[in-house]
């Protein structure tokens, strides 16, 4: 892997769904030498997590968030607008990955300064290839910042 960031790569999966997420961790399982994936499994736990990393080791903050956008208690949007409000993760790149082709949602989540928008697959089987293109896109191909302010 041509990494521009050391490998391995965090990313924290922030989705409420058991087999969503499972389905998303043996799609990054291919990758397991190059990316630790976390899981919670809503917003709140998420931020909880952010914060205690931040808090405890600044350079433990993912490099980057897979995030669901239905989720009980804080959903996927309170969550962009809370961690774009905190300095400490402006800079977090943060994926939605949810079910939802409505396009009010995927305005509401750029205009909440999320990187991007991917819908979760129907087929089980393509979740790899999310999974490669994430790796591939994101820390072959861009320049990220540092995840430390």
């Amino acid at each position: 892997m041509n990494s521009r960031i050391e490998a391995p790569i965090d990313i924290l999966l922030v989705e409420d769904n058991p087999g969503d997420a499972r389905l998303t961790e043996e799609a990054f399982e291919a990758h397991s030498n190059e990316v630790t994936l976390s899981v919670t499994t809503s917003g709140d736990e998420a931020l909880e997590v952010l914060r205690k990393r931040r808090d405890e080791d600044p350079a433990t903050v993912p490099d980057l968030v897979l995030l669901d956008l239905n989720m009980p208690g804080m959903d996927g949007f309170e969550f962009l607008r809370t961690i774009k409000a905190d300095s400490a993760f402006t800079r977090l790149p943060v994926l939605v990955l949810t079910s939802s082709t409505a396009s009010e949602d995927v305005l509401e989540s750029y205009e909440l300064a999320a990187n991007a928008y991917l819908t979760k697959p129907t087929d089980p089987d393509e979740y790899a290839a999310i999974a490669d293109a994430v790796v591939a896109f994101w820390f072959e191909r861009a320049s990220l910042p540092s995840s430390v302010p």
